[in-house]
C-alpha cells in the first residue's frame, strides 16, 4: 500500500457517513490489540477552540520535552495534519504501515457486519500509531460531540477539557446549548478532573457541572479575566502575566485568551499527575504554537486574514476581532460556507465588518453554491459578486483590495481554507514580497 493508496482507503469509507457510537471502534481497536490502552492521553471536546486548545497543550508538553502525540481534525491542507507526533505529521511510509494493520483489521469487522466510518478508521489508526511510537502522552481533539465519538472509548484522561459550547451540527447533536453540552459532557470520565471555562453559558455549564458530579470528577472552572493581567493586545495576538510571567499568545482574539486559560488549568493537572512542565516550556511552548485557518495572519501590508470560522459563534468572535482591531476599515471578504450551517446568523455577524463579499465555493458537496451564496450576502445589504473557484475569488480580493486600500479575509470554511491557503501564500509572496512577513 502507497500513500496515495493509504489515503484513499480512508476516504473510501465516507460511504458509511457519519455515525454515532462506539460499538464499532470498539470492535475495531479490539483487532488492533486495543491501541487506546496504551498511552496516557488529554481528551478535548467542544464546539469551538478544540483545535487551538489541544495544539497549545501538545505544544508545551513538547517544549517540556515529552513525546507528544496531538491527534485533530480536520486537515487543512494535509491529510497527515491530523496524525501528529512531537510537531511531526506521521511519515508516509509510517501511514501506509499503520493503514494496512487497520485495514486488514476492518476487513475482519466488516465480516461480522460492523462498518466502521471513515473517522473511525482513521482514529484506530491514530491510536495504533501513537502506542507503537512509544509517546508520553497524547492529546485528543473529539470529531463530533464527545460521547459517542470515537475518540471515547479511552479509558481514563489525565484531564479532560471542555472548550466554548454553542449551537453547531444540531441535526446530530441536538437543538439546544444544553443538549449539545451534555454531548459534549460524554468525555467526562469517573474520578478523572475536566476544565471548562467561566464564560460557558449557563445552560452548558449546568449540564457540564451535573455530568461531573454523576462522574465523581472534580470540576475546574477557569476565569481568564482573574488569570490574566493584560499587557498588550493586537490583532498578532497579546501579551499577558500569569503568575509573574509574561506570556505571549500568539493568536489574536479575546476567544483565544480563554482557551490559553483551559490550558494552563490543565498544565497544573498534568504536574498533580507527575508530569514536569517549567514555567519556561509554558512560555515557550504556547509563544511558538501555530495553527492554519485560526484567525491567521497571512499578510501584514495589506492585512490578509485566514480564518476557518464556520458556525455563529466562531463567526462572532472572528467579528468582534475586526471591530476591535480594523474599526476604521472594511474588509474585502472572501467567503464560502457549507449549505447546512447556520449561514444566515454567521453572515449578521460578519457583514458589518465587510465593504463586498466575493462569493465562492468551497470543494465540498456540502457547500452552498456561489450564486446562492452571493444573492444571499445581497439580501442582507452588502455588495456581493460571485466566483465559483475559490483561487480565483482570492485573486479578485487581492486585486480589490489595493485598489480599495482594505483588508483581506478569507472565512466561512475549513474546506475553503484548504482550497486556498497554499495559493494565497505563492500570491502575497508574488504581490506584496517583503510585507508578506507574516507568512507561516
Amino acid at each position: 500500500m502507497n500513500f496515495d493508496e493509504a489515503v484513499g482507503f480512508y476516504h473510501s469509507l465516507t460511504r458509511f457517513g457519519v455515525k454515532p457510537g462506539l460499538e464499532r471502534i470498539e470492535a475495531l481497536c479490539a483487532e488492533l490489540g486495543e491501541p487506546q490502552k496504551k498511552f496516557k492521553c488529554v481528551h478535548v471536546a467542544g464546539t469551538n477552540g478544540k483545535g487551538s486548545t489541544c495544539t497549545v497543550i501538545a505544544s508545551v508538553l513538547r517544549a517540556a520535552g515529552y513525546r507528544v502525540g496531538l491527534y485533530t481534525s480536520p486537515y487543512v491542507l494535509e491529510f497527515r495534519e491530523r496524525i501528529q507526533l512531537n510537531g511531526e505529521l506521521i511519515p508516509k511510509d509510517v501511514l501506509c504501515s499503520v493503514t494496512q494493520r487497520v485495514a486488514e483489521a476492518l476487513e475482519t469487522v466488516n465480516a461480522r457486519g460492523i462498518f466502521p466510518t471513515e473517522f473511525e478508521a482513521v482514529t484506530a489508526a491514530a491510536f495504533l500509531f501513537y502506542a507503537q511510537s512509544g509517546c508520553d502522552i497524547a492529546v485528543l481533539e473529539t470529531g463530533l460531540g464527545g460521547r459517542f465519538d470515537a475518540t471515547n472509548i479511552i479509558d481514563s484522561p489525565i484531564a479532560s477539557v471542555i472548550t466554548s459550547v454553542s449551537l453547531d451540527h444540531t441535526a446530530v447533536l441536538g437543538e439546544t446549548v444544553g443538549k449539545i453540552a451534555w454531548e459534549k459532557a460524554g468525555i467526562i470520565k469517573p474520578n478523572r478532573p475536566v476544565i471548562t471555562s467561566v464564560r460557558q453559558p449557563r445552560e452548558a455549564s449546568e449540564v457540564i457541572e451535573k455530568c461531573a458530579k454523576e462522574n465523581g470528577s472534580e470540576l475546574i472552572t477557569v476565569d481568564d479575566a482573574k488569570m490574566f493581567e493584560t499587557v498588550s493586545e493586537t490583532l498578532f495576538g497579546s501579551d499577558v502575566i500569569y503568575r509573574g510571567n509574561k506570556l505571549h499568545i500568539p493568536f489574536g482574539g479575546e476567544h483565544q485568551r480563554e482557551n490559553i486559560s483551559l490550558c494552563i488549568a490543565c498544565f497544573d493537572v498534568l504536574r498533580n499527575s507527575g508530569f514536569g512542565i517549567p514555567d519556561k516550556a509554558v512560555q515557550n511552548g504556547i509563544a511558538n504554537a501555530f495553527i492554519p485557518a485560526r484567525t491567521e495572519i497571512m499578510c501584514r501590508e495589506p492585512i490578509i486574514i485566514l480564518d476557518g470560522s464556520h458556525n455563529m459563534s466562531s463567526t462572532a468572535a472572528l467579528a468582534a476581532l475586526l471591530k476591535e482591531y480594523l474599526p476604521e476599515q472594511k474588509a474585502v471578504a472572501v467567503m464560502g460556507m457549507m449549505a447546512d450551517k447556520d449561514i444566515s446568523s454567521s453572515l449578521d455577524n460578519l457583514l458589518p465588518c465587510f465593504s463586498e463579499v466575493i462569493a465562492t465555493t468551497p470543494s465540498n458537496p456540502r457547500a452552498m453554491d456561489s450564486d446562492s451564496f452571493a444573492c444571499l450576502v445581497r439580501k442582507k445589504g452588502c455588495a456581493s459578486i460571485a466566483e465559483k473557484e475559490p483561487c480565483k475569488a482570492v485573486d479578485t480580493a487581492f486585486e480589490r483590495a489595493v485598489k480599495l486600500h482594505s483588508a483581506v479575509v478569507v472565512c466561512g470554511s475549513l474546506y475553503l481554507a484548504a482550497d486556498v491557503r497554499e495559493h494565497m501564500r505563492n500570491e502575497i509572496n508574488r504581490r506584496f514580497g517583503a510585507a508578506a512577513d507574516a507568512v507561516k
